[in-house]
């Protein structure tokens, strides 16, 4: 009995030495870290003779827009901490994962869109509901389905007041021709880059 024991316990050292030897795979090889652009001014209502009433209103949203942050993720470039101002708010060539890229190869990709009033790439033919209706429950303009990574949990009880004044801004600011890339599914490999978490952008 006293000569088996070192023969039970040689072949899980072995196994041990294997192991420690093999390189440990890194889930994040495919991936940087960037500091994403958080704090950033909204972009000045387009000049015009509003009525004194609705100029409040306008720059009432205007608050609202910069306070809520939502051009750190529907600016171009800001995702990577690189924003290009003069596209503020017109969308994002940069995606935003929903699925997880650490477990799947191929998440699925939102890239935010243009909020802009442009009538071809923006908001220009969406009417005030529809665009109410994006913020209080992340549905697009077809009320197909929720946008995945639209924060409107967060919004959803946002006073008609709050609603109507960033739809009034939105409305305000000039239009910018700007066509973002389409989601990408689930499985299926992204021409553009991606954030996942607003951290870790895909290489």
């Amino acid at each position: 009995m006293k000569f088996c024991r070192p023969a039970l316990i040689t072949p899980l050292f072995l196994v041990a030495c294997a192991t420690e030897s093999e390189p440990q795979y890194d889930p994040l090889q495919d991936y940087e870290e960037v500091d994403t652009t958080t704090i950033m001014d909204a972009p000045d209502p387009l000049a015009g003779n509003f009525a004194p009433e609705h100029l409040f209103q306008v720059k009432h949203g205007e608050y609202l827009v910069e306070l809520l942050g939502c051009g750190a993720c529907h600016t171009n470039g800001a995702l990577e901490g690189a924003a290009q101002m003069d596209m503020a708010l017109a969308g994002s060539d940069i995606g935003i994962a929903f699925a997880n890229p650490l477990g799947d190869e191929h998440p699925g990709i939102v890239f935010p869109p243009n909020l802009t009033s442009d009538e071809k790439t923006g908001l220009g033919l969406w009417s005030d509901e529809q665009i109410a209706v994006a913020i209080r429950a992340g549905i697009g303009r077809h009320l197909r389905r929720r946008v995945a990574v639209m924060p409107w949990e967060g919004y959803a009880k946002m006073s008609e007041k709050d609603v109507t004044a960033i739809v009034s801004y939105l409305r305000s600011i000039a239009p910018v021709a700007h066509k973002v890339p389409d989601e990408v599914k689930p499985g299926e490999r992204s021409k553009h880059p991606f954030v996942y978490l607003g951290v870790y952008r895909s290489r």
